[in-house]
């Protein structure tokens, strides 16, 4: 027997992990000199955490040390259960490996037990979406290992478009070089980002302004998708209107599309900053960035 979890960079609902039964890992962050671990929204104060960092405070995220981990899991591995993790891109945090740490240690007091990782390679909602549909397979009935399969494949379909308002936050998070940072503020260049192949954020192209940006990440929603029935995530850091604008956008041109809208989280919020916005949905292909972020 398995159990499927996940962790809150996933960013699925609250409601929605409860409605999939899915356990998750609280992944922590901290800002005013408090603590406090993501969980879905459930009890989260969204408005205090991007206030605060518009007012100039700097949120941190931290990775879960081995012993974490090891509360974590063994409640599962004791009780005689394997476990099934899909989780978010191991490229973005050092968090993964202290998990590899704390199986090890695991193993030998349960031998017979077993932990198998998915790298969805990538955040959010592009991560919650394969989420999502492991959970439903789940309580259909698959295997750890037809899940597996369809994540596989899955997992190269699945496209997240997002632009965030000021490159500042990604070069604090050494994501962006800062003189990247300095000119693309200096001249309001909008990259609008992705994750590559192996789960780092790359730069798919550079648009001038946020409204162009807003259009353009409809477009791709309009042109790419492949499974309106399941929509699209459009998701805003503290910008609720700018991600209405982009949700109406898509309405307008395809009302055959599923729109369900989403706050982001504040652990994801600590690097991309108030202002962000994006598109999650199915498609073709993954997309391919054009460039690296540190490039």
């Amino acid at each position: 027997m398995s159990v499927l979890i996940c962790d809150s960079n996933s960013e699925l609902w609250y409601t929605k992990a409860e409605e999939l039964g899915l356990d998750y890992i609280a992944m922590p962050y901290c800002y005013g000199d408090k603590e406090y671990c993501y969980d879905l929204g459930k009890n989260t104060d969204f408005k205090k955490f991007f206030t605060a960092v518009r007012s100039g405070v700097v949120p941190k995220t931290m990775a879960l040390n081995p012993e974490n981990y090891k509360e974590i899991l063994t409640p599962y591995f004791a009780k005689g259960e394997d476990v099934l993790y899909v989780s978010f891109s191991h490229a973005m945090s050092g968090t993964f490996s202290q998990l590899n740490s704390a199986l090890d240690e695991l193993k030998k007091e349960f031998p017979e037990r077993k932990c198998t990782v998915f790298n969805t390679n990538s955040v959010c909602l592009g991560t919650g979406i394969q989420v999502e549909k492991a959970a439903e397979l789940k309580k259909n009935g698959a295997s750890d290992g037809e899940i597996l399969d369809f994540l596989k494949d899955f997992t190269n379909k699945v496209a997240m478009y997002f632009v965030v308002d000021d490159l500042m936050h990604l070069k604090r998070g050494g994501r962006l070089s800062g003189a990247a940072a300095v000119a693309g503020t200096i001249l309001s260049l909008k990259p609008v980002l992705t994750t590559n192949a192996k789960g780092g954020l790359g730069v798919y192209e550079k648009i001038m302004g946020r409204k162009k940006a807003v259009r353009a990440l409809a477009d791709k929603v309009i042109n790419e998708i492949t499974d309106p029935d399941y929509g699209v995530y459009v998701v805003d850091a503290d910008c609720e209107e700018t991600g209405d604008e982009l949700a109406g956008l898509i309405k307008n041109a395809r009302p055959d599309i599923n729109v369900k809208r989403q706050a982001i989280g504040p652990v994801i919020g600590s690097h991309c900053g108030p202002g962000t916005f994006g598109v999650i949905f199915v498609a073709d292909k993954r997309p391919i960035p054009l460039e690296n972020m540190n490039d």
